[in-house]
């Protein structure tokens, strides 16, 4: 028996080797059948990594920036990604329904309906994103003072504000069609879109920041120009596959005519998708103007917080997204049960996930924050935040899932009323009372947004346990 077991080890570790290897791959698969561990895993590897280059975009520049000595420089950063949430959520939003529309296709085994579907949302995202370049490179300043952002940090930054919204629709289209992509299930190909993005942002950022040689930098002007030409070549990595011919998703000319019945079908899904993660972002932006009350440092101590937490959440919301699309692709098969089966086994994973990224946090806050932060004042605020929202770390791996298996079944109407109730009625007024009336200052905020994401989580759970997502058409 002892002489079998290292042979049983390296079997297991080979063939855990061949799956991930698998999963970077550009192979079809079809995860309408066979294991379903199997299939969250090759979903999921792609997904996780694509969401952490997607993290790390927000904390190179946190990085990067505050290297520039100036609470005002990172105050700047996350008072323009406050309000760009608005940009994200619109992205967000579009996407998920290209994602449901395109895997219910899929999984149909119709995939010329699924790229005429992908198709028809470009032509969405492009008059969306029209007016909010406009918008953003017209009143930049008048968006920072809105935000309550000191008279030294709209000056010092209103230009990186109008580049990053200026440049938004790379930002709506790397979501976009990396959406499409994951809807075919080519989980892989979105990952590397977002690799690339990543790579010549982090080799931007310090060369336009600071300069090089005799060259000087642009300062925080120069983190703007280096994000927005790091997703830039990105979404040309995107479009350069997505025109080729050999993915799963072959587009046509044709599939460029507005079709009228498809976009009526997108914008159903989309509108609630959006607004499903805009009341989510449109809280957050209250939650940033009442930290604004307590200065530029409570700030930049909550916004460097922030991206040390999407750092670690959005690979679980990666994984999360493995759901997505075994959802919309098995209920396309007239699987229900196997959907309903997948959700549960990546609650699951994601639950351990969330409990390692809790003790974490817990034990290594001020070192982590201290990192990407060399203000002690900043690294207060930080560390206070880290410790208090890691505390329902567990509800948000179990709710997110819950709620991308909802947005898969094309069902965006249920997490939008849960989120209105949630964000709205609950955690913005909690936060304003804990903070301003009963004087807890930045603790009360942290201590709203931990009492808000855990009770979505549990009436998500509860709702989707009805099971009525399974009947839902698209």
């Amino acid at each position: 028996m002892s002489d079998q077991t290292p042979n049983i080890g390296t079997m297991r570790i080979r063939s855990v080797f061949s799956l991930f290897k698998l999963a970077l791959s550009d192979k079809e698969q079809d995860y309408t059948q066979g294991s379903i561990r199997r299939a969250i895993f090759l979903l999921a590897v792609p997904m996780i990594l694509e969401m952490v280059m997607e993290s790390i975009f927000a904390l190179v520049d946190i990085f990067f920036v505050g290297r520039l000595g100036k609470s005002e420089a990172v105050s700047t950063v996350v008072l323009t990604e406050s309000v760009l949430t608005v940009v994200y959520s619109l992205a967000i939003g579009l996407s998920m329904a290209a994602t449901a529309m395109v895997a219910r296709r899929i999984g149909e085994k119709n995939p010329e309906a699924a790229s005429k579907a992908g198709m028809q949302s470009l032509l969405i995202a492009f008059v969306i994103t029209v007016i909010i370049s406009a918008t953003g490179l017209i009143y930049a300043p008048e968006i920072l003072k809105l935000m309550g952002g000191s008279s030294e940090a709209i000056r010092i930054g209103s230009n990186y504000t109008r580049i990053i919204y200026g440049g938004s629709v790379v930002i709506m289209l790397l979501f976009l069609i990396n959406g499409i992509f994951r809807g075919a299930g080519d989980a892989s190909m979105a990952m590397r879109s977002l690799w690339i993005a990543n790579i010549c942002n982090i080799i931007l950022c310090p060369l336009l920041i600071y300069g090089v040689g005799p060259i000087p930098g642009f300062g925080i002007t120069g983190a703007a120009m280096a994000t927005t030409i790091g997703r830039g070549i990105g979404v040309l990595y995107q479009l350069f596959h997505l025109f080729s011919g050999k993915r799963v998703i072959k587009v046509k000319k044709q599939d460029f005519i507005p079709d009228w019945p498809v976009i009526k079908s997108i914008s159903n899904i989309a509108w609630t998708g959006v607004v499903q993660f805009l009341i989510p972002s449109g809280s957050w932006i209250v939650l940033n103007r009442i930290m604004a009350e307590f200065g530029d440092t409570a700030v930049a101590g909550y916004g460097v917080a922030i991206r040390l937490i999407m750092f670690f959440l959005l690979p679980a919301w990666g994984m999360s997204n493995a759901a997505t699309t075994l959802v919309g692709q098995n209920l396309g098969a007239q699987q229900p049960q196997r959907a309903e089966q997948s959700v549960w086994s990546t609650a699951r994973y994601n639950a351990i996930f969330m409990i390692f990224v809790t003790l974490v946090f817990l034990l290594f806050a001020q070192p982590i924050v201290n990192f990407m932060n060399r203000d002690v004042a900043v690294e207060s605020y930080a560390t206070m935040a880290l410790r208090i929202i890691s505390l329902g770390y567990i509800f948000y791996g179990v709710g997110m899932v819950v709620t991308n298996a909802f947005n898969g079944a094309g069902d965006t109407r249920t997490p939008t009323l849960i989120n209105i109730f949630g964000f709205w009625l609950f955690q913005v007024p909690l936060a304003f009372v804990l903070a301003l009336v009963f004087k807890l200052g930045p603790k009360g905020v942290f201590i709203a947004i931990v009492a808000a994401e855990t009770c979505n989580a549990i009436a998500s759970i509860i709702i989707f346990k009805k099971g009525k997502w399974k009947k839902v058409k698209i």
